[in-house]
């Protein structure tokens, strides 16, 4: 039991004494060894925390990976789905998600619950520019999804002309290349240990200046997928009450706009789940940089990092209810799935019997003619 309490420690040190390495005198540079230890952003003080995290991670992390691996099957297992550009961005998104919750999941639990440090400040770079390429990848799909659904509710006649597949794979390049750069760039050398300068006090190795334009990037992606979903919620309001008021019947076109519509809505509860996820977080990172964060904060915020997995857990499961082209797709492949099983539950010996009784007719047939 005590060589458990010991590997739960938040670190190998008395309590006493970690409270009084972590304390940064102020004017100084927070990246040596004797002011800013790894051990210092270990916050998770007691077992029950430690359990409480693995639980959510786990869960979360475990089901997100499940349900947007079955998206990414549903929609490249249709010939048809897989061909919108539509689909190709939700794509992206699932990709994304699994990523971060693979990435995350692993880096946060070895780190705050297991205390296992990387062997060199290069090895942990590396993870978190993994979890960052997965999240801001993340944002980003979702920013050329709602571009999409604007383009298609903005300009309907023009759409399939100026969002084409070959237009949808190179955005989703330029997406994840601008990912990785940036996400890469602390490792590069925008660090506060090459830099000598201030270390955020929620990311070890990470750089205030760094973290404050990663919070202006996210919050430019979020305020550009506002505005296109307001933009796209006006138009359908628009739409709605024009054929309210004439009676309008467009047959295709119509229905093409009552699917654009039902998208646009879907979408906006994605956006609704993300900001609710994202904003504890993004709070909190934005003050700290004003702020110095007590223990308390850090450790609210370690907790509140799961929510992004949350976020991403949950997209599938709005997908599968609000699509009914990966609906009908589900049901296709829940069909396929029975259609095996019954087959592999054929014995061999009554396939034989099967054959046989098929010989006997045939020959008894050939008899009477």
């Amino acid at each position: 039991m005590q060589k458990e309490e010991e590997r739960l420690s938040p670190s190998p040190w008395p309590q006493s004494i970690t409270m009084d390495i972590c304390k940064v005198p102020e004017n100084t540079s927070k990246c040596t060894a004797n002011t800013m230890p790894m051990e210092c952003f270990m916050v998770l003080s007691t077992q029950a925390q430690k359990i409480s995290i693995t639980t959510l991670c786990c869960l979360f992390g475990t089901l997100c990976t499940l349900e947007n691996c079955l998206v990414l099957y549903l929609i490249f297992s249709s010939p048809t789905i897989r061909k919108k550009p539509s689909y190709l961005f939700i794509s992206s998104l699932a990709l994304a998600d699994i990523l971060a919750s693979i990435i995350f999941v692993s880096s946060f639990v070895n780190f705050h619950v297991f205390n296992k440090t990387d062997s060199s400040k290069e090895t942990f770079l590396l993870k978190l520019g993994g979890v960052n390429t997965s999240f801001t990848a993340s944002l980003s799909s979702l920013l050329l999804t709602a571009l999409d659904r604007y383009i298609s509710i903005s300009r309907p006649s023009e759409y399939k002309s100026l969002v084409t597949r070959k237009r949808a794979w190179v955005a989703l390049g330029v997406l994840w290349v601008t990912c990785v750069t940036i996400s890469s760039l602390p490792l590069l050398g925008w660090n506060c240990c090459t830099l000598n300068s201030a270390c955020s006090e929620l990311f070890p190795f990470v750089d205030d200046n760094y973290l404050s334009s990663w919070i202006c990037l996210v919050m430019v992606l979020l305020a550009s997928i506002v505005c296109a979903y307001a933009h796209v919620l006006w138009k359908a309001h628009q739409h709605v009450a024009y054929m309210g008021k004439h009676q309008v019947q467009g047959g295709k076109q119509n229905a093409r706009m009552r699917m654009d519509v039902m998208l646009a809505k879907t979408l906006v509860m994605v956006l609704t789940v993300l900001m609710v996820c994202w904003s504890p977080v993004l709070v909190l990172m934005i003050y700290g940089i004003f702020v110095k964060l007590s223990i308390q904060l850090r450790r609210v915020f370690a907790f509140c990092s799961t929510l992004c997995l949350l976020n991403s857990m949950v997209n599938p499961i709005i997908y599968a209810l609000r699509s009914k082209e990966l609906y009908s797709s589900l049901r296709m492949a829940f069909s396929r799935f029975r259609r095996q099983l019954r087959a592999t539950g054929d014995s061999p010996e009554a396939e034989s019997t099967h054959k046989s009784s098929a010989i006997e007719t045939v020959c008894e047939e050939t008899c009477i003619t």
